[in-house]
């Protein structure tokens, strides 16, 4: 350890009692902090006062900054609580979830029982998350586009709809398309009906954009190339252009359908039901449909 003007090692009387104004320079992940020994040895029994008082070895780079390896995002947050005894709470889960794992590491007890206080008080928020229906009947998905006074985003997505093999890029675009459709349906959640297309035989991976009830454009992801003598299946990532035409979809973007999509959904399959029945008894046993909630990967 090296303290500015102070000698590496300090004894715990003297980093108590006789320096607490002496400065220590502190390199957290990359952070760097300037600070005093009395505010890093303020807290009995924590991680940084055992640092900072000679009962365990530290290490400083050749600028003679102390470096810990930790995150230095909450670290401020923690030299504010050793300085005053109180600090302003993050807003979200995921950042009281990151400072309390600090708290943890740094043994500040009290802190840490705050922090899980505040993630108690937090315990019935929603996450972010939207909802995102699968269709399984070109009909459902005709009544759908037909009747949704929001612009439609279609992906079909389907590794299996391919007789060659792909290309060694291939997998890791389908995963990149998908894992933009869920970033998408999250951020514009409300104002786009976002679907998946599960029953699409004959193609493997693309973007299909409506508006007013039909087909404004597309983006296809998938080609056949040749290689060696043999075909194989390429599937792209379009990044840019699904970005364009997934905001060229919102000129389109009118309101809220009186009628829940949910509501919308259940009739649409009520009347196909019944015309099954009534065209043929022996088609009375289609397969059930049904709607999930999707919740996509972060936080």
């Amino acid at each position: 350890m090296t303290v500015t003007s102070t000698p590496d090692i300090l004894s715990k009387d003297e980093a108590t009692t006789k320096v607490p104004t002496k400065y220590v320079k502190l390199n957290v992940g990359g952070a760097l902090f300037y600070t005093t020994l009395g505010t890093l040895t303020k807290r009995a029994d924590s991680m940084l006062r055992a640092m900072f008082s000679g009962r365990m070895d530290v290490l400083t780079d050749s600028d003679r900054w102390v470096l810990i390896d930790r995150c230095g995002k909450h670290f401020s947050t923690i030299l504010n609580y050793l300085r005053d005894g109180t600090i302003h709470m993050p807003d979200g889960k995921t950042e009281l979830k990151e400072l309390l794992t600090e708290c943890k590491f740094y043994c500040l007890e009290e802190l840490a029982s705050e922090v899980e206080e505040e993630l108690k008080k937090k315990g019935d928020e929603l996450e972010p998350r939207c909802r995102i229906t699968l269709v399984t009947s070109q009909k459902e998905e005709k009544m759908l586009i037909t009747n949704s006074e929001k612009p439609v985003i279609k992906l079909v997505c389907s590794r299996y709809n391919n007789k060659y093999s792909y290309t060694s890029q291939s997998d890791d675009n389908i995963l990149k398309n998908v894992e933009l459709f869920d970033k998408l349906s999250l951020r514009f959640n409300g104002r786009i009906l976002f679907m998946k297309d599960i029953i699409t035989n004959d193609e493997i991976c693309c973007w299909s954009f409506y508006g007013n009830g039909k087909k404004v454009t597309e983006v296809c992801c998938t080609s056949i190339v040749y290689a060696t003598d043999k075909k194989q299946t390429k599937v792209e990532f379009h990044e840019a252009r699904i970005y364009e035409e997934t905001l060229n979809t919102l000129l389109y973007e009118e309101g809220r359908s009186d009628m829940s999509l949910v509501d919308q959904l259940q009739m649409a399959r009520q009347k196909e039901r019944e015309e099954i029945v009534n065209t043929s008894e022996d088609e009375g046993g289609s397969s059930s449909r049904r709607r999930i909630h999707h919740t996509p990967s972060n936080e």
